[in-house]
C-alpha cells in the first residue's frame, strides 16, 4: 500500500513597517492538512481579535470523517463565525460605522484532493509545473470593477476605494463563501498569503520563491522580497508542499 507523502509547510507573519499592530493571523497544522491565512480588517476596531477568532476555531475542527464532511465543516464554522462577529459587534459597539471582521483563505488537502475556500482578498496560489496559478479570485471593490466594468487592472488600481472589500467574515449578516476543489499532483505547491504580501511582489517574485524545494527557504525568499519594499500593512504567508 502507498503511503502518501505528508506534507511540508511553513508560515510566518510580521507587522511590516508601518502598522503598530499586526491583525493578520494564520494556520500551519501539516498533520490535519489544514492551513489559513485571516486578515482582521485594517483600521477597524479588534480585526486582530476577528483574525484570531477564526484561526483558533477552524484549528479546533475535528480531523476525523471524510473530505467533504471536513469541508462542510468549516463552511459551517466560517457562517457561524460570521454571525457571531456581527452579534459581539452589536453588543460591544452600539455604534454602526465599526465592523470587527477579517477576510479568510484557508486550504484543505487530504490525499489527492484539495478545496480552497475564501473570504476576501488573502489570496491562494498553486506553483504547478514551472507555473503560477492564482486560485483564489479577490472580492474587492477592485476585482468587480475589472469584472463588471471592463476596466484595466490598472485603471481599477487607481480607484479611490479600490482596496475595499465586498466580502469578509463579519462584514455583512450573510456570508457568501467561494470554493475550488481541485486534484492534487506530485510536486505542487500552494502560497496562502495576505494582500500586504502579495502586493509588495510581483507574480514572478512569487514564482520565484515557490520553486524553491524548501519550504522555510520558500517563505524567507518572500519575506526579504516583502520588506525590501515600502510593506505598508501586516505580511503573512503560509507554503504547502510535499
Amino acid at each position: 500500500m502507498l503511503v502518501a507523502r505528508p506534507w511540508r509547510s511553513a508560515a510566518r507573519t510580521d507587522a511590516g513597517k508601518v502598522r503598530a499592530r499586526n491583525e493578520d493571523a494564520f494556520l500551519d497544522a501539516p498533520q490535519q492538512g489544514l492551513w489559513v491565512v485571516a486578515d482582521g480588517m485594517g483600521g477597524h476596531q479588534k480585526g486582530d481579535i476577528a483574525s484570531q477568532l477564526i484561526v483558533s476555531s477552524l484549528a479546533e475542527l475535528p480531523v476525523q470523517g471524510d473530505f467533504d464532511e471536513r469541508l462542510k465543516g468549516i463552511r459551517q464554522c466560517l457562517h457561524w463565525l460570521n454571525r457571531r462577529l456581527g452579534q459581539e459587534l452589536t453588543v460591544t459597539a452600539g455604534r454602526h460605522d465599526s465592523i470587527i471582521g477579517s477576510t479568510v483563505v484557508a486550504l484543505l488537502v487530504e490525499g489527492n484532493r484539495a478545496a480552497c475556500i475564501w473570504a476576501g482578498d488573502s489570496r491562494c496560489y498553486l506553483w504547478r509545473n514551472q507555473r503560477l496559478y492564482q486560485l483564489s479570485k479577490d472580492h474587492s471593490l477592485q476585482q468587480q470593477l475589472i469584472d463588471e466594468q471592463q476596466m484595466s487592472v490598472e485603471q481599477a488600481k487607481d480607484h479611490p476605494a479600490a482596496n475595499a472589500l465586498t466580502r469578509a467574515v463579519g462584514a455583512a449578516e450573510q456570508l457568501a463563501l467561494d470554493v475550488l476543489e481541485l486534484e492534487v499532483y506530485p510536486g505542487d505547491a500552494f502560497l496562502l498569503c495576505s494582500d500586504g504580501l502579495y502586493q509588495g511582489l510581483g507574480s514572478d517574485a512569487l514564482g520565484d520563491a515557490l520553486s524553491l524545494t524548501a519550504p522555510k527557504v520558500a517563505l524567507a525568499r518572500l519575506f526579504d522580497g516583502a520588506l525590501r519594499g515600502s510593506a505598508r500593512d501586516n505580511l503573512t504567508a503560509v507554503v504547502i508542499r510535499q
